[in-house]
């Protein structure tokens, strides 16, 4: 039986050299869902994507579709928690980094 292609048009074309394809869920196992109604439930979702094991590039990216779907609602607070959340990842990252750097040098 033959591989099937890639669809060109109808399912987000896939970026080249990508495995991954745009507006289509290929693994919904992978998938980390958010909630953005209320402060309580971004503060959740928040303390979920620290707590996943994905890359750093991953948990930004959850955050900011979070930060911007809630900011497009309106809900200036909501948005406001997922950037505080994304600038604490970033510094535990940072934190992270310098540890290494430091002992990389003793």
């Amino acid at each position: 039986m033959a591989k099937k292609r890639d669809p060109r048009v109808g399912t987000g074309k896939k970026p080249k050299g990508s495995g991954r394809r745009l507006y289509t869920d290929e693994n919904p196992k992978d998938t980390i869902r958010i909630k953005f109604a209320t402060a309580k439930d971004a503060r959740a979702t928040v303390a979920k994507v620290k707590r996943v094991r994905r890359s750093f590039a991953r948990k930004i990216q959850i955050l900011t579709v979070g930060e911007q779907r809630a900011r497009v609602m309106g809900k200036r607070t909501v948005a406001s928690i997922f950037k505080q959340g994304k600038a604490s990842i970033r510094n535990a990252r940072n934190k992270r980094k310098k540890r290494t750097r430091s002992k990389k040098r003793t």
